[in-house]
């Protein structure tokens, strides 16, 4: 049926169905003679093992996703992946999504594959509608492709950093919609930045009729994220979504999903990409989605939400027994942020300082976020970058709940994070001690001239 099983089968069967596979590749007939510069020889046995002898790869020259006549086993491999991928897609919260397939690459090179097929459609277009978020893959993706970013800074509501619809529409008819490449949009993002308005966006891309591409970068494990995408394309336009492989279903690094609502125009998209292509990414997520099966992926999503609504109780508490403050973004269904104002006025180093002290404790993935920090991208300068503002009110810290976290990762990570600002606390306390005692020495010095 080429959905994904509903139990996960295990690991010997996964085992066997795929050596069934791998013996349909030419490379493994026995008495094979190969003539071609292209024949599946691997000289190490435990490269062959690694790969399950499936050596030929997806796609052929011309067509990431077309049959290779010689690898029937990998086409077969290729053709599967595409089709369950799409079916968890789907159970995800995009349901109408008709067409996906895995490419070899991660996110911001996957952006940049559909941005360059939009380009064929559009040959005057060289802008592209860029709502700031201070990630640097996805900015780069639209110089890759040689186009011009035009940035639209986020309005604050609150502690929410949100869309600028106003400033959006604006640009539009200030460049002219026959000159913007599309409009390309951000779900999952670093609190205190909350998920694009993409209702918004998608109708407003439908009324001047330009492409709409959203990166979508981790937000399969989060519905609210996957219903964004559901609506937007109900009631507007979005051309495609594309999501990370490692950040969705943990595994490698290397691949991703480009997936979309009108099945020519994926086609097109994987017709771009030139040659073949490993087919390592395809063979990881395929794995793990046989190994998880449907209730398997449900039950990972279901604790995800879990251990974020336990996260961010956890965290407000230690925020405020140390005078901080859990930032509100409840629009934000993956990443919370912890303000560290105490910490900025105290010293200008100290909140780089609490990053690198937590990153040496062994806590990762946790981002610390000065004020006022200024970094140029491919000659573009950001103020305030990571913040994804100019000058956001306060530095903070940020924690997410993503897909795999657990209950012992958020204790350990409250733990370490209590203890360095403890240390903080400590010093600046002994530092003030010693500016009064000086003080004093100073005003005693003062009475007895």
């Amino acid at each position: 049926k080429g959905k994904c099983p509903e139990d996960g089968w295990d690991e010997s069967t996964i085992e066997l169905f795929l050596h069934e596979l791998a013996i349909m590749d030419s490379n493994n007939f026995l008495g094979n003679c190969g003539v071609g510069e292209r024949e599946g020889r691997v000289v190490s046995g435990l490269v062959a093992r690694r790969h399950y002898r499936l050596i030929h790869g997806i796609g052929r020259s011309g067509d990431i996703s077309a049959v290779q006549p010689k690898a029937a086993g990998s086409s077969l491999l290729n053709k599967l992946t595409n089709s369950v991928v799409l079916d968890v897609i789907k159970l995800a919260g995009v349901r109408t999504v008709t067409s996906c397939f895995v490419v070899p690459m991660a996110t911001g090179m996957s952006l940049t594959l559909c941005f360059l097929t939009l380009r064929h459609k559009r040959p005057r277009a060289k802008y592209i509608i860029w709502p700031r978020i201070d990630q640097k893959s996805c900015f780069k993706s639209m110089i890759t492709a040689g186009f011009e970013p035009v940035v639209i800074e986020n309005v604050l509501e609150g502690d929410e950093l949100r869309t600028d619809l106003e400033a959006v529409e604006a640009k539009i008819k200030a460049l002219g919609p026959e000159n913007i490449l599309c409009v390309h949009s951000t779900t999952s993002c670093f609190a205190p930045r909350v998920p694009d308005r993409l209702e918004e966006l998608a109708v407003i891309c439908a009324n001047y009729d330009i492409p709409h591409i959203v990166n979508n970068a981790y937000g399969v494990q989060s519905s609210k994220c996957m219903h964004l995408i559901q609506q937007g394309a109900r009631v507007g336009r979005i051309d495609a979504f594309v999501q990370s492989l490692d950040k969705n279903f943990m595994v490698p690094v290397g691949g991703a999903i480009i997936a979309g609502f009108n099945e020519s125009f994926i086609q097109e998209i994987s017709k771009m990409y030139p040659g073949r292509a490993s087919a390592s990414p395809s063979l990881d997520v395929l794995i793990t989605l046989l190994s998880l099966g449907t209730s398997g992926y449900k039950k990972l999503l279901k604790e995800r939400k879990e251990m974020l609504t336990y996260l961010s109780s956890e965290l407000k508490k230690l925020a405020d027994n140390h005078n901080e403050r859990l930032l509100d973004t409840p629009h934000n269904p993956i990443s919370l942020a912890m303000s560290l104002k105490n910490l900025d006025e105290t010293n200008d180093a100290a909140v780089t300082q609490l990053g690198s002290m937590l990153f040496t404790r062994q806590v990762s993935g946790a981002r610390v976020v000065p004020c006022g920090s200024v970094q140029t991208v491919n000659n573009y300068t950001f103020k305030g970058f990571m913040s994804h503002a100019n000058d956001y009110p306060c530095a903070y810290l940020n924690a997410a709940s993503a897909i795999g976290i657990t209950k012992q990762d958020v204790d350990v990570f409250l733990k370490r994070l209590d203890k360095c600002l403890k240390t903080f606390r400590k010093e600046a306390k002994q530092e003030k001690g010693i500016n009064e005692i000086s003080d004093a020495n100073t005003a005693t010095e003062q009475l007895e001239d």
